[in-house]
């Protein structure tokens, strides 16, 4: 069963094998969300179901928000964890899809790339959700 730990505006939850993430190679699959206990659930979900080693919501209330990310960490060059990751986030709804009916691009973001103040609409990352799944279906790629 996994444990939340609240530090200051996030709400954290451990695998007991978050020490696999490594610095160089560590990122994350976000969800945006303004649910708050669902994404707690969700989060706990992940961990619970070893899908991830560490996931991270934000706390809302401590932030003052109505809005936040949740952030489901693996590191970059394990291709079979990004697999159980987006297929979790596909099982729970978790990534959007487009007035046409496909999945949105997300992109998996390196922490070297958040610490590098890499955001908003110019950020452009290195491994995207279409690398993976068919956008319009949402099936897997061979």
């Amino acid at each position: 069963m996994s444990e939340e730990i609240e530090i200051g505006v996030w709400y954290y939850y451990l695998s007991g094998e978050e020490d696999k993430l490594v610095k160089e190679k560590c990122g994350k699959w976000m969800y945006f969300f303004e649910n708050q206990e669902f994404t707690k659930d969700i989060c706990k979900k992940a961990i619970d179901e070893k899908v991830c080693y560490e996931c991270k919501c934000t706390n809302l209330e401590a932030k003052g928000e109505t809005k936040g990310v949740a952030c489901f960490y693996l590191n970059a060059d394990d291709i079979e964890n990004h697999k159980r990751v987006i297929q979790f986030m596909l099982d729970n709804n978790l990534i959007p899809k487009t007035k046409s009916g496909r999945f949105y691009n997300n992109s998996f973001k390196l922490d070297s790339q958040t610490h590098a103040g890499e955001y908003g609409s110019n950020f452009e990352g290195k491994i995207k959700l279409e690398s993976f799944i068919d956008l319009k279906t949402g099936k897997w790629l061979k």
